[in-house]
């Protein structure tokens, strides 16, 4: 349960790193192959941990993917948003959380201890990531480079070639699109500092990290994190039920959303609105069956708002100079808020009955919540 909470602290002090200037690499394509290595290097040390020695390796291992995970919650978001049509770049970008969904199912599936949830299978838990690590390395070359990147860097050419793979017969539409949007020159890069001074960028950064805070501060981490040990509190007979049936939901409500997605603010206030409620109830006393059927219902409204949101609404409200800053510490303010949830939910489990109504438990998550939602409703 705290390796979570640890790992969360990893993921967040990566997630900024490369961003006040240019990853060291010549395009998103290249940066997110090495990127992927990581994942491989870290999913090989831990699915090996038995062979050496099984703590250190464990470690090691974890680190490297929170690294990878910290970048690659950054540069995956970017890179779609450049290469999604405008039309499909919202379905585009909640695919990308939907993946993530599935992600975590999958894995407390595994986790059960009918199937590698075990003292002798845990090694090959541990290794599962490095199946979807090796499926992305042997496919990433055959997808394009981002022709928004490329027309932005004055490589009009390249970025031609990559917008017949992506448009076919429109490429030429798209291409003179992106010009007019890009004002026909290389844009100009924007670092973090002149990010942070811009009074031309401040609105757009200041729902963009909002975004982020909201996600986070939701609580839903929380959940997720310590789910086993909520429902056990809750008085739930068998707590997996629980932690799975959180993973089916936020998975369709995700699948849901892809196709359904009423518009970005109605999807923001739906999800903000719905999940603060939610939690402010759980904030009070709540017992198994009740316990179960309001996390799922959280969880659901999380899905369709604040859980894909943050990450393509960043990239399509900045222009490409000062996009990888933005988004680089939009995932820096994520990881970090994520360790703060996942740092301070154990303290209020075991003080739960110090406090009372708002202030209990998940209370604070709806408290929270409710402020976001009311001053992110202003923009």
């Amino acid at each position: 349960r705290g390796l979570k909470g640890r790992e969360a602290g990893l993921e967040w002090v990566w997630s900024y790193h490369p961003w006040p200037r240019p990853l060291p690499f010549s395009a998103r394509k290249g940066a997110l192959l090495a990127t992927n290595g990581l994942a491989v290097v870290g999913g090989a040390l831990m699915g090996g941990a038995k062979l050496g020695p099984t703590y250190i390796l464990i470690i090691i291992g974890r680190f490297i993917v929170g690294a990878y995970s910290g970048l690659v919650s950054v540069l995956v978001p970017l890179y779609v948003g450049e290469v999604a049509p405008l039309r499909l770049r919202g379905a585009l970008g909640t695919l990308h959380q939907l993946g993530i969904v599935l992600g975590i199912l999958g894995a407390q599936v595994l986790g059960l201890r009918a199937l590698l949830g075990t003292a002798g299978a845990w090694p090959a838990l541990f290794g599962a990531g490095l199946l979807p690590a090796a499926l992305q390395l042997l496919l990433l070359p055959l997808c394009p480079e981002s022709p928004r990147f490329l027309l932005a860097r004055g490589q009009r050419g390249r970025a031609r070639r990559g917008l017949s793979r992506l448009a076919g017969p429109a490429a030429e539409a798209g291409l003179a699109a992106l010009e007019a949007e890009l004002g026909r020159g290389p844009a100009p890069r924007v670092g973090f500092l002149e990010l942070l001074r811009s009074r031309r960028y401040r609105q757009p950064l200041i729902v963009t990290l909002g975004l982020q805070l909201a996600q986070q501060f939701s609580g839903i981490n929380a959940i997720f994190y310590y789910s086993t040990s909520i429902f056990e509190g809750a008085g739930l007979q068998d707590p997996a039920v629980g932690t799975i049936g959180t993973g089916v939901v936020n998975v369709a409500a995700t699948a849901l959303s892809v196709s359904h997605a009423p518009g970005h603010a109605h999807c923001t206030h739906l999800g903000m609105g719905g999940g603060c409620g939610l939690m402010v109830g759980l904030g009070g006393p709540v017992w198994g069956a009740v316990a179960l059927a309001s996390a799922l219902a959280f969880v659901g409204f999380f899905a369709v708002g604040p859980g894909p949101l943050p990450w393509f609404v960043g990239a399509e409200l900045f222009p490409p100079g000062p996009r990888g800053a933005a988004l680089g510490l939009a995932g820096l303010v994520n990881w970090a808020s994520n360790t703060v949830v996942a740092m301070a939910f154990p303290p209020l489990q075991v003080n739960r009955g110090k406090f009372g109504g708002f202030l209990g438990k998940f209370g604070v998550f709806g408290d929270f919540l409710g402020v976001f939602w009311g001053f992110l409703g202003g923009f």
